[in-house]
């Protein structure tokens, strides 16, 4: 058994073999388990122990089995996190598997980091091609701190409405904490309109006349996955009222 393991089972159906040997070998049997588990490799000439304790000992090897994938999947998942959380832009080279997780934990390793990664600035989601220089913010280590000057949700709110055609009244307490929280993660602004002009272009939910893309639907962290970093096919129509500066600039301070 692992080392950091404190327990095993018995199974119900087990009870079958304890129920054929008589009282003193089933105590032998039992006995002879928790020696095996506890690493005390013992050894008998007792057929009855042997034969009772073979089908025991490969579900024992089995359930260890899956302890350890489980073990491995938790620390994957745990570095991923980790990635993820203090250096986003590498985390999303990784998911595109430009490198290894072993690969860039070594980046991050070699290199100096600070509170978050930062990720390079850039035109908010190919708003830029009308508004040039108008729409630059960067999201830096004062935004993530102060959060509640990161976004001006009115702005996001009339944005979302005219994107998608909806008449959504009002982002919450609650929600306004989830796209904070985003904001704490790493994402950026950017991320979030990035991930709001590509969803809408997006076949299924032009068919399902957006009814799945609401305030909330953009505060999640797998749909900036899914979203931000999709390259956006552009509107033909770039002057479209969604497009405007104004309607741009209500998004960012």
């Amino acid at each position: 058994m692992a080392e950091d393991k404190k327990g095993f089972l018995l199974y119900a159906d087990q009870k079958a073999i304890f129920d054929q040997l008589p009282n003193d070998k089933a105590g032998e049997l039992i006995k002879f388990i928790f020696s095996y588990v506890n690493h005390e490799q013992p050894e008998t000439d007792d057929l009855y122990i042997n034969l009772a304790f073979t089908p025991i000992k490969q579900q024992l090897k089995r359930d260890l089995k899956k302890y350890e994938t489980a073990l491995d999947k938790k620390s994957i998942s745990g570095r991923e996190g980790n990635l993820k959380r203090w250096n986003l832009a590498i985390y999303k080279e990784y998911k595109k598997e430009k490198y290894t997780l072993e690969e860039a934990e070594n980046i991050v390793k070699h290199r100096k980091t600070s509170h978050t990664d930062k990720v390079p600035s850039q035109k908010v989601a190919n708003i830029a091609d009308t508004v040039n220089d108008t729409v630059n913010d960067t999201v830096n280590d004062t935004d993530i701190k102060d959060s509640t000057k990161s976004i001006d949700f009115d702005g996001l709110l009339d944005y979302i409405n005219k994107k998608l055609n909806r008449q959504f009244r009002t982002i919450n307490k609650d929600l306004k904490s989830k796209y904070k929280a985003r904001l704490r993660d790493g994402y950026t602004k950017e991320d979030i309109i990035q991930a709001i002009n590509n969803a809408s272009n997006n076949t299924f939910h032009k068919q399902k006349n957006y009814q799945y893309l609401t305030p909330e639907f953009f505060s999640r962290a797998t749909t900036l996955d899914k979203f931000s970093t999709v390259t956006e096919v552009k509107d033909e129509n770039l002057n479209a009222t969604v497009r405007t500066v104004e309607d741009v600039k209500k998004l960012w301070e």
